[in-house]
């Protein structure tokens, strides 16, 4: 599994806002949003793209586009969603899924609640959105889901990543036969006995929508 970390001062300067406790949620929404367009720079380096003939104004020329099937970008519910704008902006023509997962807080488990994605998904680029990589279930529930159902090349976008996150994606990924590639912003010192990153920057979800 390759892994990034999108080392940029603009990213770092974000990050520290996000992480201050004094930052209201609209504040958070845009940082995230804007750090996420950031990220997104990161994560397509390796878009699928085809040759494009054009004509300019002097001349005609080859170009780029982006290959058919579209990339896939799948937030996970909910935090993921603070992140899909920012990703969208850098990426306006790819399709969007939904992937809902919740995490058992006694056991730490990743529970799947909701999915709207295409049921056929050969031949396709998925960008899974969430904002924390703590323990990895959720995020590798979702790649196994995303899996399954034939995506060929997925790349996982956070804003901060813990070790013993990424350890556990490449333990369970290790033979899934196709590539997996990590985007972050950060990898934190470690995680709490509760299973938040540290530093981290709280509860993301609580922080981008508030306490429901």
């Amino acid at each position: 599994m390759r892994v990034h970390v999108a080392d940029h001062p603009l990213i770092a300067h974000k990050l520290t806002y996000l992480r201050d406790k004094r930052t209201d949620s609209p504040t958070f929404r845009r940082l995230a949003e804007e750090l996420m367009t950031l990220l997104a720079y990161e994560a397509t380096r390796e878009v699928r793209v085809e040759p494009f003939e054009i004509e300019t104004p002097v001349s005609p020329t080859t170009g780029i586009k982006l290959s058919n099937p579209k990339p896939l970008i799948v937030p996970i519910l909910r935090a993921g969603l603070g992140m899909l704008e920012g990703m969208v902006r850098l990426l306006p023509s790819a399709e969007v899924g939904f992937l809902g997962m919740q995490r058992n807080e006694e056991t730490l488990e990743a529970i799947t609640y909701a999915n709207r994605l295409p049921d056929d998904l050969s031949g396709r680029q998925v960008y899974v959105l969430d904002p924390m990589l703590a323990t990895g279930g959720s995020m590798i529930d979702a790649i196994k889901f995303l899996l399954e159902r034939g995506a060929d090349d997925i790349t996982a976008v956070t804003l901060l990543a813990a070790p013993e996150g990424i350890a556990a994606m490449e333990s369970a990924l290790a033979d899934a036969g196709v590539p997996v590639s990590l985007v972050t912003g950060s990898i934190d010192e470690k995680l709490n006995e509760h299973g938040y990153i540290v530093p981290g920057l709280g509860d993301a979800g609580d922080r981008l929508y508030g306490v429901v």
